[in-house]
């Protein structure tokens, strides 16, 4: 059975939010017609919510670190809350899985280079299926002693890495329309 994970698509990382990525808007749209199609065929939905006490961003109790509106968990679904950059650590992320029969996630949500990244890897050393939603994901600049990255080639570098080795790396519109091919079969 397939899960989908959407991490820490909060309002931090929109425009006005404490940590504004790049490609929040696309990443948002691609998201939603995932948990779409995830509630119309009644499978898991999991949504993990970055919550800090430190940090500049995701402050517990404020606006910023609540998951987007458009995006807001229905009652048949997870909520996790999550202290660090892995979905499983310190959570019971990987018991619900179990409790469900749950061996292949489907992930998107922010930031590609750190929480997607880590939980990807993570997933892919407890034995589960990944499939990485790449025009789901948004991340952004990062800088390395005097150079800048810009967020696009942080995104494709991070996709790069991962792809066939911890995950499949799919666009929406391809796991779409892999999952109707799927069902019609």
């Amino acid at each position: 059975m397939k899960a989908l994970l959407i991490i820490d698509i909060q309002n931090d990382y929109f425009p006005g939010g404490a940590n504004p990525l790049e490609g929040t808007e696309e990443a948002l749209a691609n998201a939603k017609k995932l948990l779409v199609w995830f509630r119309k065929n009644n499978k898991p939905v999991i949504h993990l919510q970055h919550t800090s006490k430190t940090s500049s961003f995701f402050k517990e109790g404020t606006k910023g670190a609540e998951i987007h509106g458009e995006l807001k968990p229905i009652d048949r679904e997870v909520h996790l809350i999550k202290h660090y950059p892995s979905a499983f650590r310190e959570t019971n992320l990987k018991q619900i899985l179990e409790d469900a029969g749950i061996k292949q996630l489907v992930i998107c949500g922010m930031m590609t280079h750190m929480c997607i990244d880590t939980t990807v890897r993570a997933a892919k050393d407890l034995d589960y299926e990944v499939e990485l939603i790449h025009d789901a994901c948004a991340t952004k600049d990062l800088k390395w002693k005097e150079s800048i990255i810009p967020g696009a080639n942080v995104h494709m570098a991070y996709l790069a890495a991962l792809n066939g080795t911890f995950a499949r790396i799919l666009s929406t519109e391809e796991f779409c329309r892999e999952e109707l091919l799927r069902q019609a079969q």
